[in-house]
């Protein structure tokens, strides 16, 4: 007998992330993916009509405000947290949520060395992005149906190349650009999209023994390091230009919670990675705003 396909409620589809899962998933489950038009996340009453006229077996919440981008919005995390709760409020009308949180829950000012989960909570977030992921990581400690993802550095075709570290780099090497590090050093888990997408569907198949995963490869790498496998792979001779001298504080986490679930699980290589993503931005040369790639 054919089993009918998993229904999944995808947010946020439009930005980066959201927008490669939604290709990656959209033909293996009944995905639903609304605007914001179609659907205002921040309006509760809204969101609770949604899910009485519709159900899934997963939620994978996606969408945030402001956080990364400017936002005209004057409460970044107010709207952000209500876009949780209000889908965490209808939690009857789907089987499980999967919600993409931050290494910055653990706190950015504090170095993270493979931080493991179970350091959640040594020190509370200043900035917007982390506050806001951390209260809802404070929510998700205490309810049942919900899984999150922490994703310290993600990189892949659609995201801001304008400020995005890696698509930065090879798009100014395919312009013929130098590039640039515009602060000083520092050690990433840097998770490519791909792997990302893979990560989602074992958890929107499997319910995991834990209510939090570090989303991050094995490999780290500092950002010199990943300018000069862009230098090789795209064949830029230009200088690597670093801004400020020494080590920033290492932003990486443990994946040995992940593994345990993620049996034989292959993460690709940066190497491999950057080759992808450098042809991908190739055949899409004529999409790319050179004057956005200048240093500023």
């Amino acid at each position: 007998m054919h089993m009918p396909k998993k229904s999944i409620l995808l947010t946020g589809a439009s930005g980066f992330i959201g927008r490669n899962l939604s290709e990656k998933l959209s033909g293996r489950f009944d995905l639903s993916a609304p605007g914001s038009k179609e659907l205002n996340l921040a309006d509760s009453e809204a969101v609770e009509s949604y899910f009485k006229a519709n159900s899934f077996d997963t939620v994978l919440h996606c969408a945030s405000i402001g956080v990364i981008r400017k936002s005209d919005a004057k409460d970044i995390i107010g709207t952000n947290l209500s876009m949780f709760t209000n889908i965490v409020k209808c939690s009857k009308h789907f089987g499980k949520m999967i919600h993409l949180g931050s290494g910055a829950e653990y706190d950015k000012r504090l170095p993270m060395v493979r931080v493991r989960e179970e350091e959640f909570g040594r020190s509370i977030p200043v900035d917007d992005y982390g506050r806001c992921k951390y209260k809802c990581s404070k929510h998700i400690e205490k309810a049942e149906n919900i899984i999150c993802l922490r994703i310290f550095g993600c990189y892949g075709k659609y995201e801001d190349y304008e400020t995005r570290f890696i698509s930065n780099a090879i798009c100014k090497s395919i312009f013929g650009l130098p590039i640039t590090i515009n602060n000083c050093n520092v050690v990433f888990s840097y998770l490519y999209v791909d792997d990302l997408a893979r990560i989602v569907e074992h958890f929107v198949a499997n319910d995991g023994a834990y209510k939090f995963y570090n989303a991050v490869p094995s490999e780290t790498a500092d950002l010199l390091s990943i300018a000069e496998k862009v230098k090789k792979i795209t064949g830029n001779p230009l200088p690597i230009s670093v801004r400020n001298s020494g080590m920033g504080l290492e932003y990486s986490g443990d994946n040995s919670r992940l593994l345990s679930e993620l049996q034989n699980f292959r993460f690709t290589p940066l190497d491999e990675g950057i080759k992808q993503l450098s042809a991908w931005y190739s055949s899409n040369k004529a999409q790319i705003n050179q004057g956005k790639l200048a240093p500023g």
